[in-house]
């Protein structure tokens, strides 16, 4: 069984510190477009708390999308079943909990100078960066976003008494802190200041809006505005938006018509999906593209063209390189940004960089007291850093180290779950000293993270207690015992030894999955259905993958204590509004991301190390193309959904026993051929494993 400290060894060679494969923009996007943007259902999971997430006009990785203000509010902004809509909002991170995050600059239009009148929907239509809706008072509303800019486009039904209300307060969860506007002829520019998600610290955005046509501006409220139409020419309205400044906003302002905009943003969404290219099942390909595309809303793009930015601490910097915002890292670290890591390198290193300058200004586990965008959570940056180090990307520890030991040093160990996962960044922590060749601090923060031992056999050992398999037991945030007791990823050898060996712990996974104790509606538990690849029947894993991605399930709502009383008893991932199982938000695309790896065949095994356990991937073929001329491709013979289970694996044509593949070997290009076979082979995968470990 090859173990993490010998694999540690062999993955210097290859991950030399300050190595990079990264190559300039222009090239790595110099590839095939087709047309796989008409696949995406943008609808999917925009109903209830069936993934929180809306059909908004957006852009890749930009902070502003245009979408619908349904009533009542919801963590989106949106319900696929509401007709009552309260306008349109300019912001919001898709998928996230609290009470979701975004909102701002609410505009309604109206007509017959009745501000207050109600919007019904009547019909609707979106595709990637478009949304289109029409109402019952026959007013038809279309808004397309490019970069931080987008158009909204209004035809009324009548020449006259037709407007526009405003409301400058508006937020979801009720999150308005203050805002400063100006009036000057057709245009409304100013910022808004909110509280980020779950209302821990501010974000301040500044805007610039334009009206193509003459308009009556009237102030009905505190931060509410009217503008009446003047004349009876076609509304368009130009907004834009910064971290930085009004006069950013206003220079990122959009140049030419609606419908070139509309069309240059959906030749980005393309630029971007084809990345990764998939063939097999057609009705698949479109449930494949629509979660790819969750996976690219976030986080933002902060820069503006002259390379100014604005930190955490609210100052203006400038860089070379794309900066980033809005993190939900606590959630997406195990699988979104992975992801991001290995398919848009050439982006991917801004958001490092980004991530570790958040360590230079104040960075908490939610947000700072002030933003440069809404944001979420960013819990385990350290790991996040740890892992893109180690995947060749360039990461300075040395003008941020007494912050992450700062951050580990409060670190909270107070509850069962807190306890394993303080104790992951700890581990991170550690290795990161070791890099530096810090060997003193480095093993003080080893035999730190090593503790969890203690709280393991404290509270997770035993497991004839009542309450195990019991939501918030025992002061859990989320999840159950049974769920966090497998959370030691650093550590996989160490847990076995816990559980009392290995036929224990195999035995113990048997018990967690044949009992539906699994839970795939939230993260604490994502990674174990790949645990039985540190055990003799890594089969089991491969049926997993497969079973969790495309077959029917059972499972158990994590945030009640129902057992028996109505299960989820159907597939997770369909590509419908009511996607997912209720209660399980998307998360800022940590849950599609999880889709796409199980898609591609392979999936992190613990991030912080390159490495990735492979199931038989859910296409016959899939490749990630970063050029015409570079890809690394995997193929499966014998495809069938029957046939679940690795028969044989060879890597640009030579046969290898291991049960894993690292970031180098995806990155160098090549191909990936996986036998497949619908019985397991029980002999392979079980001699050259990667197992994580620490001692």
């Amino acid at each position: 069984m090859l173990l993490g400290k010998v694999f540690k060894k062999a993955l210097y060679l290859f991950f030399v510190p300050g190595f990079s494969f990264l190559t300039s923009q222009n090239k790595l996007q110099a590839q095939t477009i087709t047309d796989v943007a008409a696949k995406v259902n943008v609808f999917l999971g925009t109903s209830g708390d069936h993934g929180q997430l809306s059909p908004a006009a957006s852009y890749p990785l930009s902070m502003l999308s245009i979408g619908p203000q349904t009533y009542p509010k919801l963590h989106a902004g949106y319900e696929n079943s509401a007709r009552k809509f309260e306008g349109f909002t300019h912001n919001r991170f898709e998928g996230v909990g609290c009470k979701g995050s975004g909102g701002i600059l609410l505009i309604k239009p109206y007509i017959k100078d009745e501000p207050q009148s109600e919007l019904i929907k009547t019909s609707e239509s979106a595709k990637p960066g478009y949304y289109s809706v029409a109402f019952a008072n026959k007013v038809k509303a279309e808004m397309a976003v490019f970069e931080k800019s987008g158009i909204h486009r209004y035809t009324f039904p009548n020449r006259s008494g037709n407007g526009f209300y405003f409301d400058l307060s508006h937020t979801l969860g009720n999150s308005f802190v203050a805002e400063e506007h100006q009036l000057q002829g057709n245009s409304l520019s100013g910022w808004i200041e909110s509280k980020t998600t779950c209302n821990v610290g501010k974000y301040r955005l500044y805007y610039h809006l334009q009206f193509n046509g003459d308009v009556k501006w009237d102030k009905t409220g505190a931060h509410e505005l009217v503008a009446k139409v003047i004349g009876d020419k076609a509304m368009e309205v130009k907004v834009s938006m910064s971290s930085v400044s009004v006069a950013h906003a206003k220079a990122d302002q959009f140049a030419g018509s609606f419908d070139e905009l509309q069309m240059r943003s959906y030749n980005a969404w393309n630029v971007m999906l084809n990345r990764i290219g998939v063939k097999g099942n057609p009705e698949r390909e479109d449930l494949f593209y629509s979660l790819l595309y969750r996976t690219l809303q976030s986080p933002y793009e902060i820069s503006e063209k002259d390379g100014s930015f604005s930190t955490t601490k609210g100052t203006l910097e400038k860089s070379k390189e794309m900066m980033y915002n809005g993190w939900a890292i606590w959630d997406n670290y195990r699988t979104q940004l992975p992801l991001l890591s290995i398919g848009w390198p050439e982006k991917y290193q801004g958001m490092v960089t980004s991530i570790a300058n958040l360590y230079k200004n104040g960075k908490k586990d939610y947000a700072t007291q002030y933003e440069p965008s809404n944001t979420v959570r960013t819990e385990h940056a350290g790991v996040v850093l740890l892992d893109a180090y180690r995947k060749g990307y360039k990461v300075n520890f040395n003008n941020i180290t007494d912050s992450l030991m700062a951050e580990v040093d409060r670190l909270d160990f107070s509850s069962p779950d807190k306890a394993l996962e303080s104790s992951y960044d700890t581990w991170a922590l550690s290795e990161i000293l070791a890099i530096q060749k810090n060997k003193t601090l480095s093993e003080k923060y080893k035999q730190k993270a090593l503790e969890y031992k203690a709280y393991w056999n404290k509270d997770f050992k035993d497991l004839s207690k009542p309450d195990v398999d019991r939501m918030q037991a025992r002061g859990l945030y989320q999840g159950t015992i049974w769920q966090y007791r497998w959370f030691v990823p650093f550590d996989v050898k160490g847990l076995i030894e816990l559980t009392g060996g290995m036929q224990n712990y195999t035995a113990q996974l048997d018990q967690f999955f044949n009992n539906d104790l699994y839970n795939h509606a939230n993260e604490p538990d994502l990674q174990v259905p790949l645990m039985y690849n540190a055990s003799p029947e890594p089969w089991k894993s491969q049926e997993l993958m497969h079973r969790i991605a495309v077959d029917t399930v059972i499972q158990y709502y994590f945030n009640d204590n129902s057992r028996g009383i109505d299960p989820f008893i159907d597939v997770i991932y369909k590509n419908t509004p009511k996607a997912y199982i209720r209660t399980m938000d998307d998360d800022a695309g940590a849950m599609s991301a999880w889709y796409i790896f199980t898609s591609l065949g392979f999936s992190p095994a613990c991030v912080g190390w390159p490495v990735y356990y492979l199931n038989v991937p859910l296409f016959e073929s899939a490749e990630i193309r970063w050029t015409d001329k570079k890809a690394f491709k995997i193929q499966v013979e014998n495809f069938s959904d029957a046939n679940k289970y690795i028969k044989k694996v060879k890597l640009n044509g030579k046969e290898i026993d291991r049960n894993y593949i690292t970031q180098k070997d995806i990155m160098d290009g090549g191909t990936l051929l996986i036998i497949a076979s619908d019985q397991p082979d029980m002999s392979w995968g079980v001699t050259n494993q990667w197992v994580s470990e620490l001692k």
